[in-house]
């Protein structure tokens, strides 16, 4: 019979690519590490690693083991879970979160974490998609709300939330009657998010398409300095209208009908499948429960679509 433990080790080398990166994870030594892939290809009378200067690389049998033994603890933590209570489940869960999300109901999935599940302890890192996205990649987070679904191999996507972008100006902007075309928008600085993001790549997108001389967008990683800016009639900003929702009720902003509208913004919880997952399966189901129940969109002409009729 194959030890769990063995096989674990196994999937872990593989994850992080090293021994040394494994016993760091295990909390063990490299030597442990070493002896563990030994002992595991003995019982298979495989070789599973092809030992490189910069680490492990899978051969083509530990490829076909990998998927086995995913699923072997995949098992083995299902059955655990169901065995225990959920108050008696603990670690760390390194979370990775976009801005918008904060701007929303993350404090509603903390305070429901503490309530649930009492002796996991959430790291949370704020910080954009591109750069959560290579977080979870290079296995420095558990679990990421970012802009998905994110298609590379073994990382599996929650959906979360949808929400519609807006065109939105001070209302002591004069941009003439609605709808406003794009090549009047592109008469000031459109501010969105970062240059390597899909609400900003739209936004380039569309005013080459309207032929826009001299395109200005001020990317930002920061929707508080976006929406201070555009308070600042510095440019008309493309955002949820969901993260101004006091602005607009107190006037200070409006929402802008325009002849293009913008895409949404969709957000999945998106974590690496390996064997302590179940964690981040955890926060992902608890943040699916909670964005199901944040409405996310304004009544109306909040997107810049046309009203249906």
């Amino acid at each position: 019979m194959v030890d769990l433990r063995n096989l674990e080790t196994f999937v872990w080398v593989a994850h992080l690519g090293g021994f040394r990166a494994a016993a760091e994870k295990l909390n063990t030594t490299q030597p442990a590490v070493s002896q563990r892939i030994a002992q595991l290809e003995d019982e298979l009378a495989v070789k599973l690693f092809q030992r490189e200067a910069r680490g492990a690389k899978l051969t083509v049998k530990g490829f076909e083991l990998l998927g086995y033994a995913e699923r072997m603890l995949a098992l083995r933590a299902d059955m655990l879970q169901a065995l225990r209570e959920k108050k008696a489940m603990r670690g760390v869960v390194r979370l990775g979160v976009a801005e918008t999300i904060v701007h929303t109901w993350l404090s509603r999935l903390i305070e429901r974490m503490h309530a649930v599940y009492p002796a996991i302890t959430l790291e949370i890192e704020v910080d954009t998609t591109p750069i959560l996205r290579q977080s979870l990649l290079s296995h420095q987070l558990d679990i990421a709300f970012v802009l998905g679904p994110m298609s590379e191999p073994r990382m599996k996507n929650v959906m979360l939330s949808a929400y519609p972008m807006a065109w939105v100006a001070s209302p002591s902007l004069d941009l003439g009657p609605e709808p406003v075309r794009v090549s009047t928008l592109g008469r000031w600085p459109i501010i969105t998010y970062p240059r390597n993001t899909r609400p900003y790549i739209a936004v380039n997108e569309m005013l080459i398409r309207a032929d826009v001389p001299n395109r200005r967008i001020y990317g930002n990683a920061s929707l508080s300095t976006i929406v201070r800016m555009t308070l600042d009639n510095i440019g008309i900003s493309a955002i949820p209208p969901v993260v101004i929702q006091r602005e607009l009720a107190e006037g200070r902003l409006r929402l802008l009908r325009a002849e293009a509208g913008l895409p949404d913004l969709t957000f999945t919880a998106t974590y690496p499948v390996k064997p302590d997952s179940y964690m981040a399966e955890a926060v992902a189901e608890l943040a699916r429960e909670i964005a199901a129940s944040e409405p996310g969109r304004l009544p109306g002409n909040a997107a810049g679509r046309k009203p249906k009729r």
